[in-house]
């Protein structure tokens, strides 16, 4: 499987959103990443449901819901109802995961189950044949622009065995500080999906740094 692409909008100039979000429309980008921040969980508030119909409203890319909250399980509906095409919850966040996780299919989307750097990714081989993705932050998560943490290759490796042991066909995603030097020792550790956010939205050529991202070889 070739590898996706999910620039995350959160870097994206708020101010003029519709037009970031058209402009992923436009690119090879195969999601779009939104990154949903309550201030709890995490140390930053970022948007919530109102700006994910937003999005949605403009958007022809499926819109990847990584949900950085607690009680997460109390907003799968609104999300689904935004528009969401996966739902990513944290592990760390989510007592009764599985729960969580079954009511994400239930309502027909992709569930996902993100980790921070710090969590073991062992810990999810009860619930890896329910996952349809693994969100590895390989930044603390709250804030956009973080130095990529260097152990996250060998988390990628370790999980993905987990996959290939249980016959499973989760996607394993890299969120935080991925760029073009990282990205093929990522993909090549067993990485499938890469988000990007300033290293997307930052750039002179936003559209041409995610042909580049889609184009990395390893």
């Amino acid at each position: 499987m070739n590898h996706l692409i999910a620039p995350s909008i959160l870097a994206a100039d708020f101010a003029n959103l519709q037009r970031d979000v058209e402009m992923l429309n436009e690119s090879h980008a195969d999601y779009i990443h939104v990154d949903i921040m309550d201030g709890v969980f995490v140390p930053n508030i970022s948007f919530g449901i109102p700006v994910c119909e937003a999005i949605f409203k403009h958007a022809k890319k499926p819109l990847d819901v990584h949900l950085m909250i607690e009680k997460p399980e109390n907003y799968i509906q609104a999300f689904h109802d935004a528009g969401a095409a996966t739902i990513s919850v944290h592990y760390e966040a989510s007592p009764h995961l599985h729960r969580t996780l079954q009511s994400i299919r239930d309502l027909g989307l992709r569930a996902g189950v993100a980790i921070n750097p710090h969590t073991n990714v062992q810990l999810l081989e009860d619930v890896i044949e329910i996952t349809d993705l693994v969100c590895l932050m390989s930044v603390n998560p709250g804030f956009g622009g973080q130095k990529f943490i260097e152990h996250t290759y060998t988390k990628v490796r370790r999980l993905k065995e987990i996959i290939v042991d249980a016959g499973a066909n989760t996607l394993i995603e890299v969120d935080g500080g991925v760029n073009i030097d990282n990205a093929p020792l990522l993909l090549e550790a067993g990485a499938d999906v890469l988000v990007a956010g300033n290293f997307v939205f930052k750039s002179e050529n936003p559209i041409h740094t995610i042909q580049e991202l889609k184009n990395v070889q390893f």
